[in-house]
Formats: C-alpha cells, structure tokens, sequence
C-alpha cells in the first residue's frame, strides 16, 4: 500500500522507554469476528477480570471539543485508506468525541453481539436471568458461518452449559450460535432493542438473530437445514448474481444491525464508566472483551506495551471482490489508566487485509500519542505502511 502523501507530523518527544521496549513478538494469525473461525477453544476457567470505573460521569461544565491535532490525525487516517470509514474516539473521562462519519451508520456484523450481552446483564442484574443457570443448546439452536459451540452438541439431549458461558462463547470467539441462544434466552430481539432504549443510547442496534440477518443479507430466508453450514453456502451459491446484488444492496442500504461510530464508543464510554450494568455485570463484560481472540492484527497490534484493549470485532462476507462491515470496536486503556472508547468501521471495502489493519494499527497510535499530549511525552505518528506497526496479510 502507498504511504500517506502527507505524513502526520511529528511530535515533539520521545515516548518513554518502557513503552517503546515492544518486543519480538510476532502475531501470525489474523483472527476476526463472525464470519472466520479461530482455532483457540474458549473452556469454563475463570477470567481475570478488567474492573469498570465506579464513578459515572458527571459534567459540571460543557463537554470538551476534541484536540484538533488529533482530529486532524483521524482525518488523515480516513482520507488515505481512499475508501469509505467512519472513525470515532472518545475520552472516557473528559467526555469528548473525535470522529469522521460519526453519524454515518455501518454496519456492525458481530459488533452487535455487545448489545445482546448487554441485555442480557441487566436481566442478570434484575434478577430475571443467573449466570450460572443451565441452558441446554439442542440441534435446532444451531446458527450460520462461525459457531463452533455446534460441534458439542450431541443427540437429542444436547448441550447443556451455564449461561456465563454462553456470554463467553458469544464475546471471546464470537460464536453466532451462542449469541443467537442468548438473544432467546433474554426474550427476543425486540428485548435487546428496548434495553437499548431504555439506557438512553443512540446509534446502536441489534438487528435480530445472526441466522436472520446473514441469511437476509445473502438473499435467503432462514431455514433449520442452514445450521450446516455447507448447505447453506450451497443454497447462496445456487442464487442468480443479481439475487445476492440485490440483496447485499438493500443490506448496505439499510443495514438491520446498523451503528454509527459515535454512537457504539458514546455507548462503550458509559459502560466503562458503570452506567449501564451493576459493577460484577461490568466487570464481567469488560472481562470478556478484554479477553476476546478475534481481531488480533486490528487494534490490538497498534497498541504499545503497557496498553490494554477490551473490544468487540465484526468481519462480513465476501462478494464481487469487496468485504462488507470489516470493524473493531472497543476500550483502549494507557498505562495511568486513562480509558478511550475507539471505533474503526469499514462500510464495504477492495482494500486487502494488509490496508485494513493498518488502518486500525494507525487509529491505535493515534490514540497513544494524544494521551502522550498531556503531561506525557510523544513520539511520532507512522504514516499508513510504515513497517514499525505490525501489519496482516
């Protein structure tokens, strides 16, 4: 990929050396959200957890306009990936918001698997739903493209596993299986819509089932025999061309699980801030998407040591050359505790996988050197296909 014409400007001091002392470490494996499996198996050990801040915030004076250096940072970022994309980041604590197209909508793909768990936390934390109650997943729960919790299920008795773990599957691998059996068990998409409402976001929706919206976007209706996914690949494969343009069109037109980048990281900013859950449902999501192994050559790679990341990645299909709602969302937190909610959205895109990364590599560094404009040093911005931020293929 060409480097950005003009380079981002250089900062003014070094970053300290224990956030430069990066390592070796190599990721080799580009593992994404939804639609690509991973071959990492999420078990029933306990999680670490991230703990969520205990203080909402309250604004005793207007919010903050974003730095303009680093506005103009996401602005060309933006404008040399040469496509469509909406950018937005978020201080956590002051409250301001950087974005381009920020109130675009994209669609979300797995990023929406965020307001599913969401709902269902609260119903945990009303008492509706436990965490360690048991669900039993039978045939019939199976899901589209990713879910290997399906292979588990065994004759008509089916699985049975905790509905925690089924939070797990759904936010660490991303399973749509898992995910589609919380969105039944929380009592519907219309659910998980009026949970949305009722915290007051905006710019966030669910869409429905994974099954509902990838068969739909693909230019079929749902049908138990899809749960194998090879059959379901086979009945798109029979579509006329112009059946899956249509229907990819009408999809990207409108999409059902559509989100803007302002509204998911104003979202991700009052969950870490605990207005959304109870502190232990808090922390048990942050948990969760701190421990997420899909997207490991997104944002994640473009962070420094010392940094941390809680986030949530969508990747669609493929079709004419182009991918559909390639995304990472999340919380990135600086070394003093410092959190930014950040997110990276491509609507449709012909850039290979190498550009996409780098894209959200780049936002990452963005982010680390506007938490370097305080009372840190900073250290230069790389321009887009720079070799010292990791890049996939």
């Amino acid at each position: 990929m060409k480097p950005v014409a003009r380079p981002l400007r250089r900062r003014r001091r070094l970053l300290p050396a224990k956030l430069l002392g990066a390592g070796g470490l190599l990721l080799v494996l580009a593992l994404v959200g939804g639609w690509v499996g991973v071959t990492h198996h999420v078990g029933s050990s306990k999680i670490a957890y991230t703990k969520g801040a205990s203080t909402p915030l309250v604004h005793t004076r207007p919010v903050p306009a974003a730095p303009a250096e680093f506005q103009s940072d996401l602005n060309r970022l933006a404008a040399a990936y040469r496509e469509p994309v909406g950018v937005a980041v978020s201080d956590v604590t002051d409250g301001w918001t950087a974005s381009v197209a920020g109130d675009e909508r994209f669609p979300q793909q797995s990023v929406s698997k965020l307001w599913v768990a969401l709902a269902v936390l609260q119903a945990v934390d009303q008492g509706r739903l436990k965490l360690d109650q048991t669900v039993v997943m039978l045939p019939q729960d199976k899901s589209v493209f990713y879910q290997p919790l399906t292979r588990r299920i065994r004759g008509p008795s089916g699985l049975s596993l905790q509905l925690d773990e089924l939070l797990r599957h759904a936010l660490v691998e991303s399973d749509n299986a898992a995910n589609d059996r919380l969105i039944r068990e929380v009592g519907g998409p219309e659910v998980v819509t009026r949970v949305i409402a009722e915290k007051g976001l905006h710019g966030v929706a669910v869409g429905g089932t994974e099954r509902d919206v990838q068969t739909r976007t693909a230019g079929l209706t749902w049908r138990p025999e899809y749960g194998a996914t090879w059959i379901f690949k086979q009945a798109r494969a029979k579509l006329p061309d112009e059946v899956r343009d249509q229907a990819l069109a009408e999809y990207l037109a409108d999409p059902p699980d559509g989100a803007t980048p302002d509204g998911i990281v104003s979202a991700l900013a009052a969950l870490k801030r605990g207005e959304l859950l109870s502190p232990s449902s808090t922390d048990f999501m942050l948990g969760l998407m701190g421990e997420a192994v899909t997207g490991q050559l997104r944002l994640k790679a473009g962070l420094a040591p010392g940094w941390s990341l809680a986030h949530k990645t969508g990747t669609g299909p493929d079709w004419r050359g182009a991918s559909v709602g390639i995304n990472d969302v999340g919380l990135l937190t600086a070394p003093d505790g410092r959190t930014y909610a950040v997110a990276v959205m491509v609507r449709q895109t012909r850039q290979g996988p190498t550009a996409r990364h780098q894209l959200m590599q780049h936002v990452a560094r963005a982010v680390e050197a506007q938490w370097q404009a305080g009372d840190h040093s900073r250290s230069p911005l790389p321009t887009l296909g720079s070799p010292s931020v990791m890049a996939g293929g």
